[in-house]
């Protein structure tokens, strides 16, 4: 079994990891700079696991599963994504890049986590013992779900048609929210050219040049810039400085 992920701050590196330690499969991160189409035609049952923005399939995840799509033919296919409050069906959204039927869904699960959108005041980032709360539910499923995989039995959530209108509002409001991206990115007067955005850029958006940040157009709304800029200097969306930051799992 193996399993695939992208995790902006953490939190799906840590469903990911926990999964692949119980059912002893292999783990890698999308970013890695490794053969991937190979490894998944080694494989026979693939996972994917990703955080959820807005019921939608981060950017970054996308263009992997697109780009490795005739590997995934016929494969059997776990599907976990991470979440701060209820998608609807962002596992189901993976789908959504493929034809009825390309591949077998075994198992589809959704995990709430701590919040790493760190620069929106109505959504405080959450304090230790609610962090370790968070944990202790998502390990606890973790061992529901990965007892399930081992006898066969088939879940998936955000399946369903309520989930899939519960998820329908926020996966047409996304894209605009993504675009927007692409153009919200700033680096404010306390960057101090440390270069540490240009190394943990998912994406490569930021670029050092003339003595500052340039940055550019491809954000993917992942929060890791911010979240680890050692001056709180970056910004996303909302022009207001960063006060507080999440440190990961």
């Amino acid at each position: 079994m193996l399993m695939l992920y992208f995790s902006g701050t953490g939190n799906s590196k840590y469903i990911a990891e926990l999964f692949c330690r119980a059912m002893n499969a292999e783990c890698f991160s999308i970013e890695e700079k490794i053969d991937f189409s190979r490894l998944i035609a080694q494989h026979d049952e693939i996972g994917f696991c990703y955080p959820v923005y807005g019921s939608r399939v981060p950017g970054i995840m996308r263009e992997f599963a697109q780009k490795h799509m005739e590997f995934l033919k016929n494969k059997k296919v776990i599907i976990f994504c991470t979440q701060m409050f209820f998608s609807g069906d962002g596992a189901r959204a993976f789908t959504d890049m493929f034809a009825r039927n390309f591949f077998q869904v075994i198992y589809a699960e959704h995990f709430l986590m701590p919040n790493n959108v760190n620069n929106l005041f109505i959504l405080p980032l959450d304090n230790k013992r609610k962090i370790n709360r968070y944990i202790a539910k998502a390990e606890k499923k973790m061992q529901l779900v990965c007892g399930n995989i081992k006898n066969g039995i088939i879940k998936r959530r955000g399946f369903n048609i309520f989930s899939r209108i519960l998820g329908l509002p926020q996966g047409l409001l996304m894209p605009v929210f993504e675009k927007k991206a692409l153009d919200s990115v700033r680096v404010n007067e306390k960057c101090t050219q440390c270069g540490l955005c240009v190394s943990v850029c998912p994406v490569s958006n930021f670029e050092k040049a003339d003595g500052k940040i340039i940055t550019g157009k491809k954000c993917t709304i992942c929060y890791r810039c911010i979240n680890k800029c050692p001056q709180k200097a970056i910004e996303v969306f909302i022009k207001a400085k960063v006060k507080n930051q999440y440190k990961g799992l």
